[in-house]
């Protein structure tokens, strides 16, 4: 029987892939650990949103208020809508509709504060270049909403339009071109009123397990590359010299 020669195995990876490898697991190790924080910010804001949705009904005058103060917090507003003022938020989709959310500013009784109110989400309609008719209710009205803060994470291709129909929502960018004083939140409007929107507002810890399943998915691509990095650079050899 012949002898079972012993195997030697090396493992020199050149300096490139080292440095190619070290990039790619840091960036998605980087990325997963990104993605698991939105998850945990999105899921505090939802115990917060619990907490504050239990709480009494917060009225809102016209003296600027900090949005800390209110967001999340039922609130309640009188005032008086500025129906030219309403522009449409574009991309808003319902149970598998396109559509738009409707916004308007309102302005507060005893000042020249405003808010804009979400009042609802409303068909886009076979054509685009026709923007649906929505009533607004004329006179003093009482509006109660939750209030909540405009996201600033999104993604703008291109500058936003001033004109009916918008892509985001900037509060600033929204007051400087209308020339108005806005409270630093808008209410999402709750309760009926004959205008025929759809009032249907997602939670803020929508997307929690999405984010929780894009972090797992980083994390994988960070393991198997540093996995790919150590088998793909194991070779065998011959026996050491001398033996």
């Amino acid at each position: 029987m012949k002898a079972c020669r012993p195997v030697y195995l090396s493992f020199r990876p050149s300096p490139a892939v080292t440095i190619a490898t070290v990039a790619v697991v840091a960036l998605t190790a980087a990325l997963g650990h990104w993605q698991q924080r939105r998850a945990e910010e999105k899921i505090a804001l939802a115990r917060a949103f619990d907490e504050r949705m239990n709480g009494p009904v917060l009225s809102l005058g016209a003296a600027p208020v900090k949005a800390a103060d209110l967001e999340f917090h039922r609130v309640s507003v009188r005032g008086e809508y500025a129906a030219a003022m309403s522009f449409f938020l574009d991309n808003k989709v319902l149970k598998g509709a396109a559509g738009y959310h409707v916004i308007t500013p309102l302005r507060i009784q005893g000042g020249n504060e405003y808010v804009l109110v979400n009042r609802g989400w409303v068909g886009a309609g076979a054509r685009r270049d026709v923007l649906p008719a929505v009533p607004t209710p004329p006179g003093l009205q009482t509006v109660e909403g939750i209030a909540v803060v405009p996201s600033s994470r999104f993604l703008q291709l291109a500058p936003d339009s001033s004109g009916p129909v918008r892509e985001n929502l900037v509060l600033e960018k929204v007051a400087s071109e209308l020339h108005i004083a806005l409270q630093p939140v808008v209410l999402q409007q709750t309760g009926s009123a004959p205008d025929g929107l759809v009032r249907s507002w997602d939670r803020p810890d929508t997307g929690a397990d999405r984010h929780r399943a894009y972090s797992l998915q980083w994390y994988s691509f960070a393991v198997l590359g540093a996995l790919l990095y150590v088998l793909l650079n194991i070779r065998r050899s011959g026996p050491r010299p001398g033996r």
